[in-house]
Parts: C-alpha cells; structure tokens; sequence
C-alpha cells in the first residue's frame, strides 16, 4: 500500500490582484490601482500607490 504526504501552502502575497492586473498591463504601473469586489464595490486589493493615497480597503 503506497502512503501520501499531504502537503499543504499558506501564501499572503501583498496586492496580489493589483499585481496581476499590473503585469497584464503595464501601463498601470506607477498608477494608484485598486481592485474592487463584484458585488459591494468594496475595494480588495490596492497598490502601494493607493495606499499612498490613504484609500481604505473595504
């Protein structure tokens, strides 16, 4: 009988939805960004810039 070894990944990447739009499109770059949620409008993810500007998450 073969044994598994369950392995399992905590990632906190910092802006990471920013950081993805910002890869897709470069021209974001160097921009306040901030991602909002589908349903509230709420802001989840933002970039180092928009924290700049004091943008709460939220």
């Amino acid at each position: 009988m073969e044994s598994f070894t369950s392995m399992f990944a905590l990632v906190d990447c910092n802006n990471f939805c920013v950081s993805c739009d910002q890869a897709i499109n470069p021209a974001l770059e160097d921009l306040p960004v901030v991602v909002l949620s589908n349903n509230e409008g709420c802001i989840i993810s933002r970039s180092a810039e928009a924290k700049a500007l004091m943008l709460k998450m939220g």
